[in-house]
């Protein structure tokens, strides 16, 4: 008998639906670094029903991850997410506003499965002794870099952190922005780091037309760390969205170069 891989069997649907999706562990290498930017910025990048914390604070994470998809089969990648700090529903998370990736698999799963804001991009991660470096290159643009020495050891840590994303998909129809009202959707990472250790170093956000995480400038670096261990990741659709909530905020998604923004008064607290 043979097999059409294209094509899934009721029973396989069945037994899909009935184990759930799935929660992928990863094996992760990160720089993870907290910056306040511009208050009035901050606020501007913010979607309702979000809601902002006392502090202007952005989050960015630049990692090599060894996905592990079965037993037999691991998949490596360079990645970063890049957003917004946020609380909904008592949960502090992130506002997720750009996620580069290495691997056309992990952007797919992501953007559709839930609503990440995911791109292709080359990013190169390098750790050597106590030395570490990550560069993200879109477009020819190499618009973000970290690099740093590890400093002190924190100690293993082991915790739960959450993200936001919207679900959106345009609809072909002119005139309806969507083919179902968005969905915001929260990711739940638990994170289980078996070396942790502060970090030294430099962030540059540089200008780019089709990814411009440069509007948001750093004012101040909160926080700067090395880590490694493991990540588990799955997701939840909290509520339904309003249209005109979400429209202003989705194009990012896609490359528009030179896309003039909204003009956002700065320099207010």
């Amino acid at each position: 008998m043979a097999r059409l891989r294209f094509v899934k069997s009721p029973e396989q649907l069945k037994a899909q639906a009935e184990a759930g999706a799935p929660r992928l562990e990863s094996t992760v290498r990160s720089i993870r670094i907290v910056y306040e930017t511009d208050p009035a910025l901050y606020r501007a990048l913010i979607p309702q029903p979000l809601e902002p914390i006392d502090r202007p604070e952005m989050n960015l994470t630049l990692s090599h991850v060894a996905m592990h998809i079965t037993p037999e089969f691991t998949f490596e990648i360079g990645s970063a997410a890049f957003g917004a700090a946020v609380t909904y529903d008592g949960k502090q998370g992130t506002w997720l506003v750009h996620m580069p990736m290495t691997a056309e698999a992990a952007v797919v799963g992501g953007r559709e499965r839930y609503g990440e804001p995911k791109k292709i991009a080359e990013i190169a991660f390098e750790q050597e002794g106590d030395a570490a470096r990550c560069c993200v290159t879109r477009m020819g643009i190499r618009y973000i870099e970290a690099h740093g020495t590890l400093g002190e050891s924190l100690g293993p840590r082991e915790f739960d952190e959450h993200a936001f994303c919207i679900k959106a998909f345009p609809s072909p129809d002119e005139g309806t922005p969507f083919d179902d009202p968005p969905r915001l959707v929260r990711l739940d990472w638990h994170q289980r780091h078996r070396k942790v250790h502060t970090f030294d170093g430099t962030l540059e956000l540089r200008e780019s037309p089709f990814d411009p995480v440069a509007d948001l400038p750093v004012k101040r670096v909160v926080r700067m760390e090395y880590e490694e261990g493991s990540t588990e990741s799955s997701g939840t659709m909290l509520r339904t969205l309003d249209p005109e909530w979400v429209l202003p905020f989705l194009h990012g998604r896609n490359d528009e170069p030179a896309f003039e923004g909204m003009e956002v008064a700065t320099g207010s607290a």
